[in-house]
């Protein structure tokens, strides 16, 4: 299935930020929250850049793969970070070899 053609809804932006999020401080890669979760890591990646319309039993499935309960990764930012985080897109970690 393509990526959804429509903007990224709310919902999906604070999903996609606080699953990326979760996966950076836990130093897990695309790569091994696809195996934990038995799923591409493309569409894991679509997913943190809120390009797709994930079904519940993915959203369970990938908080699950990060080590966090379902409701964090829907919880709003609070109001002052709200619209800075929602309309930001993540910068990418760097990553270190050694």
């Amino acid at each position: 299935m393509p990526a959804s053609k429509r903007p990224a809804s709310y919902a999906r932006k604070i999903f996609g930020i606080r699953l990326r999020e979760a996966r950076w401080e836990r130093d897990l890669t695309l790569e091994d929250v696809a195996e934990k979760a038995d799923m591409n890591w493309s569409y894991i990646a679509q997913v943190e850049r809120g390009e797709r319309n994930v079904s519940i039993d993915n959203l369970a499935a990938l908080a699950d793969a990060v080590g966090v309960a379902l409701p964090y990764l829907l919880q709003p930012f609070p109001a002052s970070t709200d619209d800075q985080k929602a309309k930001a897109v993540p910068k990418k970690k760097k990553q270190t070899n050694g």
